[in-house]
């Protein structure tokens, strides 16, 4: 059995199929935006959190993508630098990164990035780079690209394909989505969360930049 066969019958549990209904890559920036509780968006996920920069920094990103949105990508190749370089790295703004898989592809691809990171991360933002850098392979090819991105991470095809039939982490990865889904209504991606203000779809660097720099003088 293939790695992606294996992995689709695991997602045939009910919950997780269900959601990919209901999400859809944005196309464009979302001028609806929603506060979040604190507590919501602070409570402790199934999987461990992702997050770059300081802990004590006054502004929080969290990003909801799946590893098969374009604009995903498009902000990870485009934005996501610029961003880190000036307000990640000089403290300014925690970043953290949740998984939103809305198909069977992008979850396996979830799955490889926290294998090939073991809780790293920095290991796990350079997977997701490598992933979303070959994400038009990854959909039409995607055992072998699973294999070959884990490959240059120091896995094995052997552990490729035992990350991909973890029955737990897809179990965690699904219940971390659901609880997106359900309570902070994160249904699309990419969806940003800007100490709390809900931001759905596309965003510039100017755009992102807009938001944060009032927050950084209060």
């Amino acid at each position: 059995m293939t790695v992606i066969r294996a992995f689709a019958a695991a997602l045939s549990i009910p919950g997780f199929a269900a959601l990919a209904g209901f999400v859809s890559c944005t196309l464009a920036g979302d001028a609806m935006a929603q506060q979040v509780t604190a507590a919501q968006l602070a409570r402790p996920m199934s999987l461990p959190e992702i997050a770059l920069g300081s802990a004590r920094a006054t502004v929080t990103i969290m990003e909801y993508a799946s590893m098969s949105c374009p604009h995903c990508a498009a902000f990870g190749e485009n934005v996501f630098p610029m961003l880190r370089s000036n307000y990640i790295d000089t403290g300014k703004v925690r970043f953290v990164f949740r998984e939103f898989p809305f198909d069977i592809k992008a979850a396996a691809a979830s799955m490889l990035a926290r294998c090939m990171a073991n809780d790293d991360a920095e290991k796990y933002f350079a997977a997701i780079q490598l992933l979303f850098q070959q994400q038009e392979r990854l959909m039409t090819q995607t055992t072998e690209t699973l294999k070959q991105i884990g490959e240059r991470g120091g896995m094995n095809e052997q552990a490729v394909e035992t990350c991909e039939k973890d029955q737990s982490l897809l179990d965690k990865l699904k219940a971390d989505q659901s609880y997106a889904f359900e309570v902070l209504k994160v249904d699309s991606t990419p969806t940003f969360f800007v100490n709390g203000e809900r931001l759905r779809g596309a965003m510039s660097f100017e755009e992102l930049e807009a938001k944060i720099k009032p927050l950084l003088k209060k």
